[in-house]
């Protein structure tokens, strides 16, 4: 008899999700957030003793206490919103642009030297276009590289972009080096090649032209023969190989104008905001910009609310830690940091479902399999025969 042995059924398992309601990933994103904002609470309360009540209102008063701040978190969500917009393009196509933080930079740089080295001696307004076209340039020269090597010997461009951060900001200390040779090694504001103010502040110009390149990429990925080969190059280069696409050239094409817009926004950060270049100029937004559009799902339109939930928890930890006399910005990072892995987490939950098995079916299986009855083996054709013939020989 053939013992049945005893089946171990797992207590759940994943099952991804179809025909998914268009409410589901919403409505998931939505309590994603309201529990991490909970979390901030309790994690500031346990280790600042403060409010989570009060927290909340300093992390709004934070972002939106008077018409300063409010125009300062308008003007940080634009440039993050065109950092964002940046690497859409090449994510969109699967091919991870890690540079954006390298290629900003570098727009900047190029910027800056123009204004450096013709200040004063070229009209401002020349100066302007001449920085423009120089950051330009720079922005999709810098991102164009790994793109080239890509199409050409089918490098790693996740790695490859990683590396020119750092190369960039190399370039940038070692020429603040020469033009700065003393004293604390840090490039004065210059009074020459500054934007023109709007209203007599420096925040409006940097949210038009957000918008501005916003509605023109949403257009260009949705609508344009260029954003249809993106999409197609991204699903499967295979069949984009097949209805007749150059992948290559789509590559290459989409990482200059990845570099083109880089290359306005380092334009923007020293001829509108900063009038100066350092290592530090993008503040690391190069990285945030990645999150802001996956989280974005790629849409230039969702990428501005995505935006301004990355700046507004910025600005109002920020603010809480400025109040209760924490010196140690690490704590905000790591609070806003546990914030989107909780957001990123509800993603899992959008496209696969957790289903358990309960206990009972687990043994109920168990014993149908253990009670089940042991076939015995049927004698062959050949037994069979030998048995019959064999008989009369015996009774014989």
């Amino acid at each position: 008899m053939i013992t049945a042995k005893k089946t171990r059924e797992p207590l759940f398992h994943l099952v991804k999700r179809t025909n998914v309601p268009k409410w589901l990933p919403w409505a998931v994103r939505a309590i994603a957030i309201v529990g991490a904002f909970l979390l901030i609470g309790i994690m500031t309360f346990a280790s600042l003793k403060i409010s989570p009540f009060k927290v909340y209102r300093t992390i709004f008063t934070g972002a939106f206490g008077n018409s300063y701040r409010m125009m300062t978190l308008l003007r940080d969500v634009a440039i993050l919103l065109l950092f964002a917009l940046a690497v859409t393009p090449a994510f969109k196509m699967k091919f991870w642009n890690i540079g954006a933080e390298g290629q900003v930079l570098m727009g900047a740089y190029a910027c800056m030297f123009c204004i450096f080295n013709l200040g004063g001696k070229v009209n401002d307004t020349l100066l302007i276009f001449i920085s423009l076209a120089a950051a330009l340039a720079a922005g999709a020269v810098w991102a164009v590289i790994p793109a080239l090597f890509k199409a050409k010997w089918n490098t790693n461009e996740t790695l490859f972009t990683l590396m020119m951060n750092y190369v960039a900001i190399q370039i940038i200390l070692y020429t603040i080096k020469i033009w700065v040779p003393g004293g604390t090694g840090t490039l004065s504001p210059s009074a020459y090649g500054n934007l023109p103010t709007i209203g007599g502040d420096n925040f409006w110009l940097s949210i038009i032209v957000a918008l501005v390149v916003t509605a023109f990429m949403f257009v260009y990925l949705r609508f344009t023969k260029h954003g249809y080969e993106i999409n197609v190059v991204g699903e499967s280069e295979n069949t984009a190989r097949y209805v007749g696409i150059n992948v290559k050239k789509v590559v290459i094409r989409t990482l200059i104008f990845s570099g083109l817009i880089c290359g306005i926004t380092g334009f923007l950060l020293v001829a509108g905001i900063d009038h100066t270049v350092s290592s530090t100029t993008a503040e690391g937004r190069g990285f945030t910009a990645i999150l802001v559009s996956w989280l974005a799902k790629f849409n230039p339109i969702f990428m501005i609310l995505t935006s301004l939930l990355v700046i507004f928890l910025s600005k109002g930890m920020d603010e809480v830690m400025t109040q209760n006399g924490v010196t140690n910005s690490f704590f905000s990072q790591v609070v806003i940091g546990i914030l989107f892995l909780i957001i990123i987490g509800c993603e899992f939950f959008i496209n696969y479902k957790v289903i358990f098995r309960h206990k009972s079916t687990v043994e109920k299986t168990a014993q149908s399999v253990a009670s089940a009855p042991s076939a015995e083996p049927e004698p062959t054709g050949e037994v069979q025969e030998q048995e019959t013939t064999d008989a009369p020989k015996k009774e014989a």
